[in-house]
């Protein structure tokens, strides 16, 4: 086995072992903590997280069979999260867009000029806003349990919480087992780590829906890895400060989307019901849905995994 250990073109520093590498790049000042895995020669997969997540959200079983498909896969920690930098949000807030300049240098660092772009949940935006604005970097578009960018979901909440019908043509809101789960944690904020961990995978039951089974124990290895990996857990809230602006980039039409587009979406989402997806892939031309039945949103399901990963890879393959 070898181990090869050197420092990179702007003092990056990259571990590489069996095809794998860890290494840090440089986004507007930030330092964002990056892994890459499979032939660096073969074609790209960017995946890019949700809302708080680290890069290990993305299930090994993805990047396996992504690998296994002939493709190289990126996954990064997002600024605020696991081992990237962390930002005073007071005094520089950041937004959307500035998550989407933080994947493409992430591509820069890995001198990679245009990848099949992979997103779930805040990702899947932040792949819809990339595919608009930089199409020559996105060769592919998969968006995963999410919306369309230009949706603003806080109106539907509000009128959801305070018992109000939707608004007519509106997407659906987050069910409400989810709504006073977050509401209950904001208002009694868990004071031991065990109390953390346990309102966490509390969090992942809930929005996993009961369309399929939980994997409890998986998600609180998760839960555990993530705390024990995070330089400031409580940065990570940040995101969903950031992803509330509608700032101009996400105001552009979907239509512009030039990039094959496949949605994959869970019949069961108590966080973005089927709705929202099918509102994605409406909007994008072209665009093919796939429904997983029972899916919610995550990927604590037995099977969801390897499903979604087949998908990713068919698509890609495709294109």
């Amino acid at each position: 086995m070898h181990y090869l250990i050197y420092r990179e073109w702007r003092s990056n520093l990259r571990f590489v072992m069996k095809g794998k590498s860890a290494f840090i790049v440089n986004s507007q000042g930030l330092r964002l903590w990056t892994e890459r895995f499979g032939d660096p020669d073969a074609p790209v997969v960017l995946l890019i997280m949700g809302t708080s997540a680290q890069a290990i959200g993305w299930p090994d079983e993805i990047v396996e069979i992504l690998v296994s498909a002939g493709n190289g896969v990126i996954r990064f920690d997002h600024r605020d999260t696991g081992q990237s930098d962390c930002v005073d949000f007071g005094a520089a807030p950041y937004t959307m867009a500035d998550m989407a300049h933080d994947a493409l240098a992430v591509l820069d660092g890995c001198h990679v000029t245009s990848a099949h772009i992979v997103g779930a949940s805040l990702g899947g935006r932040i792949g819809q806003l990339l595919a608009v604005h930089y199409p020559d970097r996105v060769r592919t578009l998969t968006a995963i349990m999410t919306s369309p960018m230009g949706y603003d979901a806080g109106p539907g909440i509000m009128r959801a919480m305070t018992g109000q019908p939707p608004e007519p043509g509106d997407l659906p809101a987050p069910s409400l087992e989810f709504l006073r789960h977050v509401t209950a944690r904001a208002g009694s904020p868990p004071a031991t780590r065990e109390e953390q961990v346990a309102g966490a995978v509390e969090t992942w039951r809930i929005i996993n829906g009961t369309g399929l089974p939980f994997d409890a124990e998986a998600a609180r290895r998760h839960v555990e890895e993530t705390m024990a990996r995070a330089r400031d857990p409580r940065s990570a809230d940040q995101h969903d400060l950031a992803s509330r602006p509608m700032v101009p980039e996400r105001e552009a039409a979907l239509s512009r989307v030039t990039a094959p587009t496949l949605v994959i979406h869970g019949t069961a989402d108590p966080l973005h019901p089927l709705p929202h997806g099918e509102a994605v892939a409406s909007l994008i031309p072209g665009a093919r849905l796939e429904t997983i039945p029972g899916m919610g949103h995550g990927f604590f399901a037995p099977g969801v995994p390897e499903k979604v990963a087949r998908l990713i890879a068919d698509h890609v393959a495709a294109a």
